[in-house]
């Protein structure tokens, strides 16, 4: 087997220093002015269009969220889905509501945002985001399992329960207040890795499908998209033990990583675990008083460990907590995070049309020096004239 080669280097003195205020990763650049969410690094608030999630978490669903979000008003909300069969089964959830939210573009006639109007990509946007969820429930209902009848979606009163339906045929209704209470809070967090993705697809004129499409596949990976479900084993081990404490401080001892606490963004508790905790408790899920026992412990050992360095409690530990309360399988998690986001996605993809300006950052070059092909490692190996 030929080992893989090693990335090329440069001497240190052939390197010229960084721009001044260069930050890999533009993290802390402005790349742009947005008007769809706020998210307080300080208060530990988040608000869409203004509003804070916890006056939307419980009291308006997640269909009339998206239309907030996108259109800066409530209604109309999204439409319920085509009923229109997923395309594609890998095994995998998110593989095939990705894969099969691309294929939109030749099924539907999608045309580039570039040639269509603003109304006609809103509703675009609505009927992909809509058909993302019945994908993520068909996908997760499996193969040689039937098919739930229209007749009886066509019964559901919101987005969420037509989801939960096409999915599980007959949802527990607290099961279905539960996702619903968890895609509002994670329907859109600002400038991260998927949005911004979004946004540089949807810069280039790209049709929708493609950049929500896009989006998903940044969020495959587990430095943004998160794991609410390795949260989960803490849980049982703490059920198991009976002492939190004990567990906190041996995954801390141990130099691992402490899943569901601390974020890039918050500096105060992150708001989103700040609803779902309360949604937990008001839905009376059964984990709630072994979650609750399980953050206090690790909060208060983290804040001796680091009294001068607050770490609080993120979403991702209050989102598996709920998820499991709603029976979905850890598996299953990461593409309840991707049908949650097609809100912030779609309404940043909207402002990005309307900013009408490719996404074109510059790059600083520090490779080698001019040189021939002669001088390059390995001209010896292959064949040349």
């Amino acid at each position: 087997m030929t080992a893989a080669p090693t990335a090329p280097s440069t001497t240190d003195d052939a390197v010229p220093p960084p721009p001044p205020g260069f930050k890999s990763g533009l993290e802390g650049h402005v790349a742009f002015r947005t008007q769809i969410a706020e998210p307080d690094k300080d208060g530990g608030a988040l608000r869409y269009r203004g509003v804070d999630i916890e006056d939307l978490v419980g009291r308006v669903t997640f269909g009339n969220v998206w239309a907030l979000l996108v259109d800066g008003r409530f209604g109309p909300g999204l439409p319920p889905a085509d009923p229109f069969p997923i395309p594609v089964h890998t095994g995998d959830v998110r593989v095939d509501v990705q894969a099969a939210l691309a294929m939109l573009a030749p099924y539907w006639g999608y045309r580039p945002l570039l040639d269509i109007s603003d109304s006609d990509a809103r509703d675009n946007l609505a009927r992909a985001s809509v058909m993302a969820l019945s994908y993520v429930a068909q996908s997760a209902r499996g193969i040689g399992v039937p098919a739930v009848p229209q007749k009886r979606i066509d019964e559901s009163t919101t987005i969420t329960e037509r989801f939960m339906t096409r999915w599980r045929g007959e949802p527990d209704p607290a099961h279905v207040k539960a996702v619903d209470a968890y895609w509002v809070s994670a329907a859109e967090h600002g400038m991260n890795a998927s949005t911004f993705t979004a946004r540089v697809i949807a810069s280039t004129g790209a049709d929708v499908a493609a950049s929500l499409s896009g989006a998903i596949g940044a969020m495959s990976g587990p430095l943004h998209g998160g794991a609410p479900a390795r949260v989960l084993p803490m849980l049982t081990e703490t059920e198991r033990t009976e002492d939190p404490t004990a567990l906190v401080k041996g995954i801390l001892d141990r130099k691992e990583k402490l899943m569901g606490f601390g974020h890039r963004v918050y500096r105060a508790e992150d708001p989103r675990a700040r609803v779902l905790r309360r949604t937990c408790q008001e839905l009376k899920a059964p984990r709630y008083e072994v979650a609750v026992a399980l953050e206090q412990a690790a909060l208060a050992e983290l804040r001796e460990r680091r009294p001068d360095h607050p770490i609080e409690t993120n979403v991702e530990f209050w989102a598996a907590v709920i998820l499991d309360f709603a029976e979905v399988p850890p598996h299953m998690m990461p593409a309840m995070f991707t049908s949650a986001r097609t809100a912030g996605w779609s309404a940043h993809i909207m402002e990005q049309k309307r900013e009408n300006k490719l996404v074109r950052p510059s790059a600083q070059y520090i490779g080698p020096a001019p040189r021939k092909p002669e001088a390059v490692e390995g001209w010896g190996e292959i064949q040349h004239g």
